[in-house]
């Protein structure tokens, strides 16, 4: 189970991955409130409706109100609007080096607020991961195609990518307490991306000008909005939520992390041009830290 529960968190980063490539253009046309909008309707939607089919609602523990709730604000709304702003700003490839935080602080509020422990094996197989990231990031090819240019200060791309890493981590470790006590990953899914969603669409009645979409929607522009969204929300989430049912919250959100190192292939593909070997050493680096963390 442990195995199947990790090899769900990669298939996280592998969904995050091709949806920050994909949602890089729609996010910087529509603007970060706009896209986080379209995305978490769409997404909360689709997700209501499968859960419904398969009759999941019963598995909820609705006694855990409080934690659906923090993950909804918090780790939806607030975590996802601050990614956008950093992707707009510094690109899918910064995004995703910035929120790997999340790791590190999900492994620290799961010490102090569920009481998890990890093994040296695991402590050392984390922090291979994390340098492995780190490499494969810093070193990533720095391409002149549009999705890895930046557009604004690297300050606000840091302060944007470490407040979203930080929200994912806390919407994760508030929902735990809920998995455990029986809620399917997908009803879990469904109610804290119905909560983002009813939560920003509250925000839509304030007539405020930030809260206006960048460029005019078109049929093309909210599709492609949609897609990276149901691959985040629907896909990723959900894989990462079954995975924190039965791991420790540290070493799932590291293996929920290693989206920059799957993102190297596809922008090679993308922009047809090949990282350096510094790069693939660090990715490299992720999967003998995943070996040592997980043997």
């Amino acid at each position: 189970m442990s195995i199947i529960a990790l090899a769900a968190a990669v298939g996280a980063s592998a969904s995050w991955a091709a949806g920050a490539i994909i949602a890089h253009a729609p996010a910087r046309r529509l603007g970060a409130f706009e896209f986080t909008r379209t995305q978490l309707i769409s997404a909360s939607a689709v997700l209501i409706g499968l859960v419904s089919l398969r009759g999941l609602w019963s598995s909820v523990a609705w006694q855990h109100w409080p934690g659906f709730a923090a993950s909804s604000v918090i780790g939806v709304l607030l975590g996802n609007l601050a990614m956008i702003a950093c992707l707009r700003r510094g690109g899918p490839r910064r995004t995703q080096l910035l929120t790997a935080m999340a790791a590190p602080i999900a492994g620290v509020l799961g010490f102090f607020v569920l009481g998890e422990t990890l093994s040296l094996s695991k402590l050392t197989g984390a922090a291979i991961m994390l340098t492995g990231i780190g490499l494969a990031i810093l070193f990533g090819q720095e391409v002149d195609a549009d999705p890895e240019q930046r557009h604004g200060s690297l300050l606000a791309v840091m302060a944007f990518g470490l407040a979203a890493a930080t929200c994912q981590a806390v919407g994760l470790i508030a929902l735990k307490p809920a998995l455990l006590a029986g809620t399917d990953p997908l009803a879990a899914s469904a109610l804290r991306t119905f909560g983002g969603a009813a939560a920003i669409t509250l925000l839509t009645l304030w007539p405020a000008r930030m809260f206006e979409a960048a460029n005019a929607r078109t049929a093309k522009l909210v599709a492609w909005a949609i897609l990276p969204g149901l691959l985040g929300y629907v896909v990723a989430v959900s894989l990462m939520l079954y995975a924190l049912r039965s791991h420790e919250a540290g070493i799932v959100a590291i293996c929920g992390s290693l989206s920059p190192v799957l993102m190297l292939p596809m922008i090679w593909l993308t922009t047809r041009r090949c990282p350096p070997w510094r790069a693939w050493i660090g990715a490299g680096l992720v999967i003998l830290g995943l070996v040592v963390a997980v043997v």
